[in-house]
């Protein structure tokens, strides 16, 4: 269906890929996974004919129907819901088309490339029915909507539904998605999934959700730069391809010994042969010749002879170690794999502990509108445990429930419409936002964190540990991307030393290896953690207790005591 060959890809000079080759065939779901900044967005802008590459070609079979989701696209701001679904081809149209489509294969009935024009459009006539198009709207809450509703007054998980049931009524032959799952809720991408399970189409999926490439995708593809080669293909899915990955590194380590170790025995028996003939020149030349005393000339002759042969010797098995150190055969050291080799270095230093009361709400209500609250009649509170674990509660639920009106009512950003909120004595709260307003996009990351630490090379080298080196740390925080902006919200919140953390959607734009580590930060830090997330592998491991948002109730659910 689909085929790169020996794509390369150069940006000023700087190779971002080099020599990417792989088939996606019918039926075919792989995931594409590496380092931000590896080129994965651009290889699938490659892919889908929107850019070209530096070298090397794609090859498309005939009439192949490809499905594009970028990432963070942007809808078109003069436009409503309903405009945008009524640009898609009607049914009457698509079968006007199929019904060309029939007569010419027809006349052609071997034409496979016909064949497959005529399936396409059969499944796209097909979606494009008012009932299955109701469905798919409905699967994705997009009917409940307005649809005079301006596109540019979406939520970002509106925005995403509506770029996915576009994207799916088209009825692709191949979905090429970038990051699908940002801004979807769990019941949105367990929805999702099923579809997915059921379409028939190819797929090539970017995603930093490991439980959505664990559940979707049948083989991995990892673009790593660091690597001799820019591509790898792996079997199964994404657990799968860390186990081999694992494997491979864990083989490689124990060749790269082996291979030391002969080095070292070839050296030490290059060592002994050179003391050898060393010897042995110097017993010749120990050797006293006086007058007619050819016998003694001749030993001395001998030795000589001896000597040199066994430095030529010595000389020779030399030229051979190093031919196979710069030979083929030889294993180079074994680098670490993209997830722990690109990570954040968290360490969350909090000042003190936020004592057994952390925060609390009483007979609260939550939202904009005194006559129609988001969440009435809220009682919670937050203690933190007098021994074992801290706790840690993860806050879920379905878009537009009230998660993120509920943390910041929590946090004191928004008043309470009735009821009392508490907070700790020995708190010391910290809130990270989903929209990313708590940081001044006029500053600097190097002026944000001078609030908070002293001097400007502790904020350098603070800043390192977030990976925002050199001229990032000089940018406005407002021209920073998404991802580091939210690893600039995780150093401030070090910087601030709390022990009581609010996290709205933290793990949103931070790749799998920042999750990763991000989650091991957490398992570290000693506060209490509340933290509005989607990311059902994260909620998994971090998570002792769940407070579900829903229909205007909050049901708290314990997983597990330590």
């Amino acid at each position: 269906m689909l085929t790169a060959h020996r794509l390369s890809k150069v940006f000023d000079s700087q190779v971002v890929f080099q020599n990417v080759t792989f088939s996606l065939n019918p039926g075919e779901r792989l995931g594409l996974v590496g380092p931000n900044g590896c080129g994965k967005t651009t290889l699938l802008r490659i892919l889908a004919g929107i850019e070209a590459p530096s070298s090397g070609h794609v090859q498309r079979a005939l009439h192949l129907r490809l499905g594009y989701l970028p990432q963070g696209e942007k809808p078109d701001p003069v436009l409503t819901l309903g405009e945008s679904l009524r640009q898609l081809p009607s049914a009457e149209a698509l079968y006007t088309e199929l019904e060309t489509c029939a007569a010419a294969l027809a006349e052609a009935p071997q034409d496979g490339n016909l064949l497959q024009r005529y399936d396409s459009l059969a499944r796209q006539a097909a979606a494009a029915d008012d009932g299955r198009r109701a469905r798919l709207l409905g699967g994705f809450g997009l009917d409940r909507l307005d649809p005079n509703l301006p596109l540019r007054l979406l939520s970002g998980g509106q925005q995403m539904r509506l770029a996915l049931a576009r994207l799916l009524l088209g009825e692709p032959d191949i979905l090429l998605l970038d990051e699908p799952t940002n801004h979807l809720d769990i019941a949105m991408l367990e929805w999702l999934e099923g579809w997915l399970a059921a379409s028939p189409c190819a797929m090539l999926i970017v995603s930093h959700d490991r439980t959505f490439l664990d559940h979707n995708v049948t083989g991995v593809l990892e673009m790593d730069p660091k690597r001799e080669a820019s591509l790898h293909a792996y079997s199964g899915n994404y657990s799968a391809y860390l186990a081999q990955r694992q494997a491979e590194i864990e083989k490689q380590w124990g060749a790269f010994r082996d291979q030391q170790q002969e080095i070292q025995r070839l050296q030490a028996d290059i060592a002994r042969t050179k003391e050898q003939a060393r010897y042995t020149e110097r017993q010749a030349s120990s050797i006293r010749i006086g007058g007619p005393d050819m016998k003694r000339k001749g030993f001395k002759s001998y030795q000589q002879g001896i000597a040199k042969k066994v430095a030529a010797k010595a000389k020779a098995r030399e030229t051979r170690l190093e031919r196979y150190v710069e030979s083929d055969e030889r294993v180079e050291r074994p680098q670490e794999s993209w997830q722990a080799r690109r990570s954040l270095r968290l360490a969350f230093e909090p000042q003190g502990r936020a004592g057994s009361l952390a925060l609390r709400l009483e007979d609260a209500s939550l939202g904009y509108d005194p006559e129609l609250p988001l969440l009435a009649g809220v009682n919670l509170s937050v203690y933190e445990p007098a021994g074992g674990q801290p706790l840690r509660i993860a806050i879920s639920g379905p878009n537009g429930s009230g998660k993120t009106t509920l943390l910041r009512s929590l946090a004191g950003q928004i008043p309470l419409l009735a009821g009392r909120r508490t907070l700790g004595p020995a708190a010391r709260l910290g809130l990270m936002s989903q929209d990313q307003s708590n940081l001044d996009g006029a500053l600097s990351p190097l002026e944000t964190l001078l609030l908070y630490l002293a001097n400007e090379t502790r904020v350098r080298s603070f800043l390192a540990q977030f990976l925002l080196t050199g001229d990032e740390a000089l940018k406005p925080n407002a021209a920073l991307s998404f991802g580091q902006r939210a690893r600039l919200e995780l150093a401030r919140l070090v910087a601030q030393g709390c022990n009581l953390l609010l996290l709205d959607e933290p793990v949103n734009h931070l790749d799998i290896p920042s999750r990763v580590q991000f989650e091991a930060a957490l398992q570290a830090f000693p506060g209490a953690v509340l933290a509005v997330v989607h990311d059902r592998y994260f909620i998994e491991r971090f998570a002792g207790e769940i407070w579900w948002v829903e229909n205007g109730e909050i049901r708290r659910e314990v997983l597990r005591v330590d």
